[in-house]
């Protein structure tokens, strides 16, 4: 069967070969060898559409292997030049500055970088955001006033607020957000600002559980991306409904803006293919797709659609940061030192 005619599949990360339904030609094990291949850290249903889309509008097949951030940003380095992946998309971008800083990528096609502006991508070109989201503070107004929230996500490590927020320090997402902490503050005011955190917060498993916390009243606030508490506001918001959120802004390390990246692998086996599977996602149709969908993220490119209730990505005054330059490794050294890993 023609692989034109075969729609994108999901393969987890750990498996490195499949035989595709009615391709009982091939040697048994073999993934078809037109198929492009991408690993991927983003959320899976909406890199699912992407590649649907991107295969009714091209015919060109997408295997999808999925893990997350760290996961695949460690083993695309140990693979090296060796490996066979053709794109990598991230949620957050210290995993793609790590694949960066291996000199695994390609540089992208000037259509892709001109679709995205340049507070959404890396200054070297080589690689681009495809998706955006905020830090926000959701909190329980039963719990907490307005006028008593914190003004900065600084002031979370502060002797008065022990005890009364909550994160999931373990989570990739958690960790970007440290990152801006780390870039916009420096070591020593990260280091600082960590040892204040581990003697505040209670910690859970990820981003919903905290919400959950603060629906439920177990504490007063918590620090997530924003995106969980609309998804839920959407639905019944039987996980949000005694919450509201509030934005830090002010270029604030709480007003980060975390940037999920899509690059080219430098020895990707379908290079032109690869590049035009990013330039469709961050095109008019991929960021509609982004954008009018489930994830509640907000699209990179100017005009796309953003879902009711968003506000607009310019009012969040987040700080201004390269995402190139947010350091995971330093991150993940820096929270262990203060007990959070």
């Amino acid at each position: 069967m023609s692989s034109r005619l075969l729609r994108a599949l999901v393969v987890p990360a750990s498996i490195t070969a499949l035989v595709l339904p009615g391709c009982a030609a091939q040697d048994a094990g073999a993934v078809d060898p037109e198929a492009l291949v991408v690993y991927n850290a983003q959320h899976e249903e909406l890199t699912q559409e992407w590649a649907d889309a991107f295969t009714e509008e091209t015919g060109i097949q997408v295997v999808l292997r999925n893990g997350d951030d760290s996961e695949l940003a460690n083993q695309l380095a140990q693979e090296g030049e060796a490996s066979g992946a053709d794109v990598f998309l991230t949620e957050n971008s210290p995993a793609m500055s790590l694949v960066e800083e291996a000199g695994l990528f390609a540089p992208l096609d000037q259509e892709i970088l001109a679709a995205v502006p340049e507070a959404y991508r890396p200054a070297s070109g080589l690689w681009t955001g495809i998706a955006a989201r905020s830090t926000v503070a959701v909190y329980n107004p039963d719990l907490i006033s307005e006028d008593e929230l914190p003004a900065s996500l600084l002031d979370l490590a502060e002797p008065e607020w022990q005890g009364r927020w909550g994160a999931a320090p373990a989570k990739a997402d958690f960790q970007a957000i440290i990152s801006a902490v780390l870039e916009t503050q420096g070591e020593d005011g990260a280091r600082a600002w960590l040892e204040g955190m581990a003697e505040n917060v209670t910690e859970y498993r990820n981003n919903i559980v905290t919400m959950k916390a603060v629906n439920a009243g177990e504490i007063p606030l918590g620090v997530i991306y924003h995106y969980y508490w609309f998804r839920d506001q959407n639905k019944a918001a039987e996980d949000s409904g005694n919450t509201e959120l509030h934005y830090f802004r002010n270029q604030d390390p709480g007003a980060f803006v975390s940037v999920s990246g899509g690059g080219v692998l430098a020895n990707a086996p379908h290079a032109d293919e690869a590049q035009q599977f990013l330039a469709f996602i961050t095109g008019e149709e991929g960021q509609r797709i982004l954008g009018e969908g489930y994830s509640f993220e907000y699209p990179v490119v100017p005009g796309a659609p953003t879902r009711d209730g968003l506000p607009a990505l310019e009012t969040l005054e987040a700080p201004v940061i390269d995402p190139s330059t947010l350091n995971g490794p330093k991150v993940i050294e820096l929270m262990t030192e203060a007990g959070l890993l």
